[in-house]
């Protein structure tokens, strides 16, 4: 479960521009949702997925991931949490260009200490439900977006972390790819288990999920 209690943010800009990016956010989200922040560019939705993903810190509140405190959590302490526990999709893929795809794929487990077998097992199995079995030789420049895309959530999902936050994952895709990775993020969500978030305003993505949770400005329009 993830719970916030008031939590805000604020971005500093030079003097005196204060730009309060998150106002008092207090909002749980269950285990195995598949949920998404949604409202007009600027409104938060990337800000509250990083505070949740202990990419960013906050300026007051708090954030509990299965009733343990990540706000007061040491930068290295944030570290372990997201390489253990959070799996990222970023709207850039953020693929290492000199790897294999099966490499990308494994590369948070590799950073985990699992075994060369249990990679290479979990790797085959999320390529497969993804659809990119067939690519774990290639190099990023040689796919598709939608093929990078997909290594990108392989690679976010193979070392079964609790949650998922997926930024803007449709962003560079057309259509058939958008409804096809969405429906794929699906079922990982059904067949593992896992807590998915996305921060968009994508209207397919808007209609994929079991929960809309609107922002503007910073502030909560529901919950």
């Amino acid at each position: 479960m993830i719970k916030l209690q008031n939590v805000n943010k604020y971005f500093y800009r030079g003097e005196p521009r204060e730009v309060h990016a998150l106002k008092d956010i207090s909002l749980t989200i269950d285990d195995g949702e598949f949920t998404l922040f949604s409202g007009a560019s600027g409104c938060g939705k990337t800000t509250l997925l990083n505070a949740i993903g202990a990419l960013d810190s906050v300026n007051s509140g708090k954030i509990y991931l299965d009733e343990k405190e990540i706000t007061s959590l040491s930068e290295d302490e944030r570290t372990t949490l997201r390489l253990n526990e959070i799996g990222f999709v970023f709207q850039a893929y953020n693929l290492v260009p000199v790897l294999s795809v099966e490499e990308n794929i494994g590369f948070i487990m590799k950073l985990r200490g699992f075994s060369d077998s249990e990679i290479k097992q979990r790797v085959l199995e999320v390529a497969s439900m993804l659809e990119i079995d067939n690519k774990l030789l290639s190099l990023p420049h040689a796919l598709s977006g939608g093929e990078q895309q997909r290594v990108a959530v392989a690679r976010a999902v193979a070392s079964k972390p609790k949650i998922i936050l997926a930024d803007e994952p449709t962003a560079n895709l057309d259509s058939k790819n958008s409804q096809k990775l969405m429906d794929m993020m699906r079922e990982l969500n059904i067949k593992e288990g896992v807590s998915i978030l996305f921060a968009s305003h994508d209207e397919l993505v808007k209609e994929s999920v079991d929960r809309v949770i609107y922002l503007s400005d910073g502030a909560l329009v529901n919950a």
